[in-house]
């Protein structure tokens, strides 16, 4: 049976999906990583996903974020399907509406800290004055304004995340989408990261949905919803 989880909050809706189901292979081989997943999120909610490795997590967070599509089942961002976009919309879409936080940081070595949060400006055509202002905002927000040249290899674990908030936020998204962001972090990194985001997203408005298998972050989300054998778990 399939439930739309509407919000309470009074606030537009940022991101929702319905029934999105993602099977790969086909027969008796065929793995069944997501089944009808339904949810909605408004403008200002850090939604947590919380579940075990192989629960689907993963699966779900790229077929939100335009990263893969789903077997069946669609998703909205804003008022705009992104299970029915082409593939120059959906790069569209994710280049300039959606952020992404990654738990292998996914920075450029060779760049530094501002050259890599610059980046996604530098790739949408921003000119470099307003390119210029803007890292520097972003930096100072994610406190590493005095680390603008350093590389990524002279950055701590967590000072490597704070980066890639930094980086995932350059174009203003309206929803974020972060992975495990704190898997590669000590508890303590881990607890200021989580407190991080959860300060951009109320500060900012942006809608976020975050995975992970601490037990410990679901203090910092808005909302919770476990995830298990790709779904939904029902109160």
């Amino acid at each position: 049976m399939t439930h739309l989880l509407s919000s309470t909050a009074d606030q537009p809706l940022a991101l929702r999906c319905e029934d999105l189901t993602r099977t790969y292979g086909a027969g008796d081989t065929a793995v069944h990583a997501l089944r009808q997943v339904s949810l909605a999120v408004p403008a200002g909610e850090l939604l947590v996903l919380r579940g075990p490795s192989g629960s689907g997590k993963t699966t779900l967070l790229n077929l939100l974020g335009g990263l893969d599509r789903p077997t069946s089942g669609r998703v909205w961002l804003g008022e705009s399907e992104v299970t029915a976009a082409s593939e120059a919309e959906l790069t569209e879409l994710r280049r300039h509406r959606i952020g992404y936080v990654f738990q292998s940081f996914a920075l450029l070595p060779v760049l530094s800290a501002a050259e890599n949060v610059e980046l996604p400006l530098r790739i949408r055509g921003v000119p470099a004055a307003d390119r210029e202002a803007r890292v520097a905002e972003l930096l100072e927000v994610v406190g590493l304004a005095a680390h603008a040249n350093q590389r990524p290899a002279e950055l701590s674990g967590g000072q490597q995340q704070r980066l890639g908030i930094a980086r995932s936020l350059a174009n203003d998204p309206s929803l974020l989408i972060a992975d495990e962001p704190t898997g590669q972090l000590d508890s303590v990194n881990a607890e200021a990261m989580m407190s991080l985001i959860a300060a951009l997203v109320h500060q900012r408005g942006v809608a976020a949905v975050v995975s992970t298998h601490d037990p410990r972050m679901a203090v910092y989300a808005d909302r919770v919803l476990d995830l298990h054998d790709g779904r939904l778990a029902t109160e």
